[in-house]
């Protein structure tokens, strides 16, 4: 998913599951934030990059894809973009090594997602946000996986749109760096093709461009880690559940819902705005914001501001030490550990050594990594 929906879409989930303007803001913040949080901003900010919940192509680039660097690869886009359906699936007559890797296949409603919400419950707004982000890319991102893999996350030439009237027409997939995809004649961006099993260029949906972050497209192809048989992928009808998910647990989070199941979706808050919605999915563009944005200030009679990365930079850099987890951009690098060390320490938990090692901080507490100390400190905050 984009700012579009990541942003302007929560801001208008945030808003019907009851937030206040403001809070609204701090949720959609965080959202979209998880895009941008990169070791290169971290640094630019004095803070941990071990706090990374995503990655520029210019990291990307300069990663090596040793053992090291594809389980920190992986910890960053399992953790945020590719949340794991199950962890425990059975893949028969396969190996070790390949069972690891379908396992981490992004899905929604799996057990991470439930996970993912009850860690951010009783959190800050920052965890909120951040947990929505997670809870949206699981239907966006459905079938790929978060680690680099040639024999999961590869497609072929047999992809195809499905139009409007049922029809359909092939897509197409160029390597052009910088160019505009050209959504009008289904003709997309792409990673270029590589043998390599680890190399970069395998990551998630990469061989497929922008194509699944667009709300409006309904398409069928053939992944690789499915023997190569045909799937169908509906992001319109996929995206309005995503939607009505958000709002659904955005309204446990706010204490108004009293549990959070799997498969559930508030269609009450949102069945009276399901044709607007459902037209904002569906029209033909690269980039809905407008459209969101105005259905957002409708809803609350406010003016929502344009994304600014830095927002919150500069608080956080002038605060003393001691206060800088206290500040906006503090309590988003605590959320943001929590969520990644929670979801690598399920990973390894499974047996799936491909997120790395990882300790349970919440059971075990400090064991000597001193970026995480902050973790344990928050946790006792809250226990307290």
């Amino acid at each position: 998913m984009q700012a579009d929906f990541h942003y302007y879409a929560t801001y208008c989930a945030a808003v019907l599951a009851g937030y206040s303007h403001r809070d609204a803001l701090a949720l959609c913040y965080s959202d979209q934030m998880v895009d941008c949080c990169t070791k290169l901003f971290l640094k630019s900010v004095s803070a941990s990059v071990h706090a990374a919940t995503s990655q520029s192509q210019a990291e990307l680039v300069d990663m090596k894809t040793d053992i090291t660097g594809l389980q920190d690869i992986t910890r960053i886009w399992a953790s945020f973009h590719f949340l794991p359906k199950d962890l425990y699936a059975k893949v028969p007559f396969s190996t070790k090594t390949y069972r690891s890797k379908y396992r981490l296949i992004c899905g929604p409603n799996g057990p991470l997602v439930a996970d993912t919400v009850e860690l951010a419950k009783g959190g800050s707004l920052q965890a909120a946000g951040i947990a929505m982000h997670v809870l949206a890319d699981t239907w966006a991102h459905y079938n790929f996986a978060g680690t680099p893999s040639l024999v999961i996350n590869n497609t072929d030439n047999n992809f195809f749109e499905i139009t409007d009237d049922g029809s359909v027409r092939p897509v197409t997939f160029k390597h052009s760096p910088g160019a505009s995809d050209d959504i009008g004649n289904a003709v997309f961006n792409s990673t270029l093709f590589n043998l390599s099993e680890y190399s970069i260029l395998n990551l998630g949906h990469g061989h497929a461009g922008h194509l699944p972050d667009y709300s409006y497209i309904r398409y069928k192809y053939m992944p690789a880690w499915d023997n190569y048989r045909e799937c169908l992928k509906d992001n319109p009808s996929d995206y309005f559940k995503a939607f009505g998910q958000m709002v659904y647990a955005l309204k446990y989070l706010k204490g108004t819902v009293g549990v959070f199941e799997l498969d559930r979706y508030d269609t009450e808050s949102v069945q009276p705005y399901e044709n607007r919605i459902m037209s904002i999915l569906t029209k033909r563009q690269e980039d809905a914001s407008s459209d969101w944005k105005a259905f957002g200030e409708e809803l609350s009679g406010e003016a929502i501001p344009d994304f600014d990365v830095n927002a919150y930079v500069d608080a956080y850099k002038n605060a003393l030490p001691e206060y800088r987890d206290s500040t906006f951009l503090g309590r988003f690098i605590i959320a943001a550990m929590s969520q990644k060390s929670m979801v690598t320490n399920k990973i390894y938990k499974s047996g799936n050594m491909l997120a790395g090692f990882s300790i349970d901080y919440s059971k075990k507490g400090f064991r000597g990594i001193r970026d995480y100390m902050k973790l344990v400190k928050n946790s006792k905050r809250k226990s307290a």
